[in-house]
């Protein structure tokens, strides 16, 4: 099993961030900056990026620091290249030494109303906007290690979802895109080992920030009352979090109890946390997992009319 013998330091380490200008990726990019590390945050907003940049400022530990944003899609690969480039540049062409990668979005509703625009617009926002920014970072030329001299470490960090580990109604265009990010990190975690590259993945619940707030406003409503007792956290403690398990070299890092329940239920070959309280997660879980979904699936049954006059108000259903 491949790992650090040192907690990771940020300290004057390059650091790139997609969806950089709010929520959990601005509250993460703050944290390195905080940390004293190089910042360059990426997202499609100009406005948001500029605001961001502030906040940075403000997080500033010593003059040494270079701050930058920059508006880019990642979504595409030449989006995602052309960030990367950008980024590099400040530092003679060097790629960044860790990429925290947040770039998302999420729009809840029923599979029924989807269409093959919507789909793909999930898959892009999501997955994509994760995917080929792994895929374009030079790190991945790096060549496999032939002695310890030439040994480089790299950080990449992905941003999956507890709905990376189960779904419900309500996330068809969402759920499936975290499950495709946590597939990807898997294969990236053993792949690269060669270059040593660290891979990491986080799964946060409920966030509390502006896109969390944006999609309960589309969220259907028995996914509402689902999830209406649901403890969320606020963007700079899900970031807290998160630079902890990366610091400590964890695979996948949960920041809630429920998280990690559903990681320690559904960890198949993954690596473990920790052998003893994992173990005491997932016994949690055979037993509860079963009877809370069941209280899932009875909600779900309860909302039936409801639902079918929903679908023919929309010309769903004749």
């Amino acid at each position: 099993m491949f790992g650090f013998s040192k907690r990771w330091d940020p300290h004057l380490k390059h650091c790139f961030a997609t969806g950089g200008s709010s929520g959990a990726g601005l509250a993460f990019a703050k944290l390195l900056a905080q940390n004293g590390a190089y910042v360059f945050i990426v997202s499609r907003d100009q406005a948001k990026l500029n605001k961001a940049l502030e906040e940075l400022e403000a997080a500033r530990q010593n003059s040494q620091q270079v701050f930058r944003a920059y508006s880019f899609s990642v979504n595409t690969e030449a989006g995602s290249a052309a960030a990367i480039k950008a980024a590099s540049k400040p530092f003679d062409g060097r790629c960044p030494d860790a990429f925290s990668l947040c770039a998302g979005a999420s729009r809840p509703g029923f599979f029924v109303e989807q269409t093959e625009e919507s789909l793909r617009t999930g898959m892009e926002q999501t997955y994509y906007a994760q995917a080929f920014t792994a895929l374009v970072s030079p790190m991945r030329h790096r060549k496999p290690w032939s002695s310890k001299a030439s040994r480089l470490k790299g950080k990449i960090v992905f941003c999956s979802s507890t709905l990376g580990y189960f779904s419900m109604v309500g996330h068809s265009t969402y759920s499936p895109e975290k499950f495709a990010i946590r597939g990807l990190a898997e294969t990236l975690q053993s792949e690269f080992m060669l270059y040593g590259i660290e891979v990491h993945v986080a799964f946060p619940g409920t966030i509390y920030s502006p896109g969390y707030s944006e999609e309960n406003r589309v969220k259907p409503k028995v996914t509402l009352k689902i999830e209406e007792t649901d403890e969320g956290a606020t963007p700079e403690v899900v970031a807290k979090i998160i630079l902890d398990g990366v610091r400590s070299g964890k695979f996948h890092i949960t920041v809630d109890f429920i998280g990690n329940v559903f990681r320690s239920s559904t960890a198949g070959s993954t690596e473990r946390n920790s052998y003893a309280l994992d173990w005491v997660h997932g016994l949690i879980g055979y037993i509860a997992l079963p009877i809370w979904r069941n209280s899932v699936d009875s909600t779900v049954l309860k909302h039936r009319e409801e639902h079918e006059v929903y679908l023919r108000e929309r010309g769903l259903l004749s």
